[in-house]
């Protein structure tokens, strides 16, 4: 089954795609024959999609495409392909801009390969992966957590998921993927820390002044709280066990 046409649903379910993830510019990685750009309507703030595959050259290293060129980078079920992924993932990022994101979808070896290795339901699979684990039955296993960290200190793991809403473990070994709703993936979202972030080891620092309508909200509910705390010295919390009325 498509891959990339199963996810669609699942993410505009979840608001950072619409308002973080899937924002300006971006190229979709491996994306024939099911690419991110048949649904960009359905992620407005979108402005294009490139298709990167076969034709335009080896996906691992993205030669000829500068650094820092897209907003965002996606990938669904390339990255099990390369001859090594963590010089793939490594290139992946290093075309992202700074504050953009890195969202990737790869199979996860016991919901698709299923103990079995080489793959039986995709010949061409040349790893396979798992969230973590100390010890894999796969010999060519790599561990999602390993692979994030060779991003180094500019990455910002946003997301680690294992895609496993609508796949059935009760069932004997078969190709779930077959099936419209099973996804047998683990999900990954990285965003590319700015320099400014980076010199703070990770923290954003402070931001600017929000207006004075805005601020006289937000500071409400700290006085809000205040006056709530203040209300209610005479009593230790938790101890008020009166039937409610």
């Amino acid at each position: 089954m498509r891959e990339l046409s199963k996810s669609i649903t699942r993410r505009r379910a979840i608001p950072r795609f619409l308002t973080d993830y899937f924002v300006g510019c971006g190229v979709d990685i491996g994306g024939k024959p099911d690419p991110l750009l048949l649904y960009m309507e359905l992620f407005p703030l979108i402005t294009s999609v490139r298709v990167w595959d076969l034709e335009d050259g080896d996906a691992q290293l993205m030669e000829g495409v500068s650094d820092s060129t897209f907003d965002f980078v996606h990938s669904s079920h390339c990255l099990e392909h390369l001859i090594d992924p963590y010089i793939g993932i490594q290139n992946w990022f290093r075309i992202l801009k700074p504050g953009g994101h890195l969202v990737i979808t790869i199979p996860d070896e016991d919901l698709y390969e299923q103990g079995v290795w080489p793959s039986t339901y995709n010949l061409d699979h040349k790893w396979s992966f798992s969230i973590y684990k100390q010890k894999s039955w796969s010999p060519k296993s790599i561990n999602v957590f390993d692979l994030v960290s060779s991003l180094g200190n500019r990455s910002e793991v946003k997301k680690i998921e294992l895609l496993d809403s609508g796949y059935r473990y009760s069932l004997p070994r078969y190709d779930q993927t077959s099936t419209p709703i099973g996804e047998s993936a683990i999900e990954i979202i990285v965003r590319k820390r700015l320099d400014k972030e980076v010199e703070n080891s990770g923290y954003r620092g402070q931001q600017m002044q929000p207006t004075e309508l805005v601020r006289t909200y937000l500071n409400q509910y700290i006085d809000d709280y205040h006056q709530m705390k203040a209300g209610n010295q005479s009593h230790a919390p938790f101890t008020n066990s009166e039937e409610l009325k």
